[in-house]
């Protein structure tokens, strides 16, 4: 199972032990500079509660030039990265099938350019294959009781940041430090938000809060001197409400670089 430790996988990998035991399962979680702090060690929990071996090996996403020029098909070459290190894991541990936990919107969604990368390798979809969508997905968990079933959805760090401005290791690092001290302002200020997203847009940075949040957090000093000092220094800083999906539609590549 390609686990990222999201809604999704962890429903396809607790469906996988109730098919076909704890032995006949093998998560798989990849681990690069584009996971979010904190990400590893909630997926590594879960599959020990679910009694699965889990496996964390490395993955270069940034060896990719296709995935550091940061086009709108970035997530094909991040996506054929992960996947041809976790097909390589399970076959390495003796197994012939590897999963995903793309769902029915994920398929209908016209910029999902990974979905490609699986098809090309064959990967699994069981969730896409009944028909589930991300809500089914959701309904399902919490009738099993996994603790995913209302998780937040934490795309990579890589799609904070615009298409057109190249992904490196220094703005990947940056963005998860900004997240992390957005997240201690507003615990500091007792404002809550479920969605948090830092984007980096070359010129400028934005945060992006639940709609309630971003009203309360837009004039929190420390939020803003957090964001300063994770690495974006003086850079124009913007509080508005989360979108998902919002760079999708913001392709003109900034004129700066910071």
């Amino acid at each position: 199972m390609a686990y990222s430790g999201g809604a999704d996988s962890a429903l396809v990998l607790a469906a996988g032990v109730r098919a076909l035991g704890r032995d006949g399962v093998l998560a798989v979680t990849a681990v690069s500079e584009s996971l979010p702090s904190g990400e590893l060690a909630a997926a590594r929990a879960l599959a020990e509660d679910l009694g699965v071996a889990h496996l964390a090996p490395r993955t270069e996403e940034l060896n990719r030039p296709g995935y550091r020029a940061n086009g709108a098909d970035r997530c094909y070459f991040c996506k054929s990265e992960v996947l041809d290190t976790v097909t390589a894991v399970a076959r390495a541990h003796g197994f012939d099938l590897v999963a995903t936990g793309t769902n029915a919107d994920d398929t209908a969604d016209p910029f999902r350019p990974g979905i490609r990368a699986g098809r090309e390798r064959g990967i699994r979809t069981p969730l896409a294959d009944a028909g589930l969508t991300k809500a089914d997905a959701r309904a399902v968990s919490r009738l099993w009781s996994l603790p995913t079933w209302d998780k937040p959805a934490t795309p990579c760090l890589a799609s904070r940041i615009r298409y057109g401005i190249p992904v490196t290791g220094h703005r990947l690092a940056r963005v998860d430090r900004a997240e992390k001290a957005v997240r201690r302002a507003l615990d500091g200020a007792g404002v809550h938000s479920e969605q948090l997203r830092v984007r980096d847009l070359g010129d400028t940075v934005r945060v992006e809060l639940d709609a309630g949040a971003a009203a309360a957090a837009a004039g929190l000093t420390a939020l803003a001197e957090g964001v300063a000092e994770a690495g974006f220094g003086t850079a124009p800083l913007i509080v508005d409400s989360f979108v998902s999906g919002r760079l999708n539609h913001e392709r003109p590549p900034a004129t700066e670089e910071f």
